[in-house]
């Protein structure tokens, strides 16, 4: 696997001397990494509304008129699952950081050897990370957890996966995709790929899912989907 890494940084010296570390970090582990760095949050949000498969975030807390902290609040908000490390010169902060799931604090100048400690920590979450799936959204590419679609529903040569909060349009058939994913999803109908972790009811005619959505169940599915679900759950 290749690690796809951020380092978002306002100091040119700070992002060379971390880039630096981390690259000796990835030869002595033996992993390979892809690091990209940026001068500010402004910066690095404009790379993130068309590429948001990345795997590590390291964020200076202190910039600009966009914190790290805030960066991270917007990336989350954005349903990105990355993991974040914050680099700070202060602890006042560290509190903010529980409401975005940060993984770790690292105080400047950085120790070489803390940063690799949660570098690894980083990598062993990520091996364990719940399934998803990366998709071209607009002129971009998105990593769309498994567990944030409701279904996807099949338009002659395009497909559309709902979740809570978006709708995702792709020209691709719904048998492809459906092998892209888990067996935590199910045909519910030939135009209907549902996710059984989101169900909430099943009756003979259709499946209620979270937020009370409903889909069709194509006649002869209901003893297969009550099987499926009762062995996912």
């Amino acid at each position: 696997m290749e690690y796809s890494i951020v380092i978002c940084d306002d100091s040119e010296a700070d992002r060379q001397s971390i880039g630096g570390m981390v690259r000796r970090w990835a030869e002595a582990s033996g992993r390979r990494v892809k690091i990209d760095g940026f001068p500010s949050a402004e910066s690095f949000l404009f790379e993130y509304a068309g590429n948001q498969d990345y795997d590590i975030l390291l964020l200076d807390v202190e910039m600009g008129d966009i914190s790290g902290i805030e960066l991270a609040k917007r990336i989350r908000a954005h349903r990105g699952w990355a993991e974040i490390i914050f680099v700070t010169s202060h602890f006042e902060f560290i509190a903010e950081g529980y409401e975005v799931d940060a993984l770790h604090y690292l105080v400047k100048p950085l120790s070489e050897a803390k940063l690799s400690e949660v570098l690894d920590r980083a990598a062993a979450r990520l091996a364990v990370e719940p399934p998803s799936v990366v998709i071209s959204a607009g002129a971009g590419t998105v990593k769309l957890p498994e567990a944030d679609i409701l279904y996807i529903e099949s338009f002659a040569h395009y497909i559309e996966i709902h979740t809570p909060t978006d709708v995702y349009r792709l020209k691709e058939s719904i048998t492809a995709f459906e092998n892209k994913l888990s067996d935590d999803f199910y045909r519910a109908h030939r135009s209907y790929l549902i996710n059984l972790r989101a169900v909430e009811r099943i009756s003979r005619s259709r499946v209620t899912l979270s937020g009370g959505v409903e889909v069709p169940l194509a006649r002869g599915k209901y003893d297969g989907i009550n099987r499926a679900f009762i062995e996912r759950n």
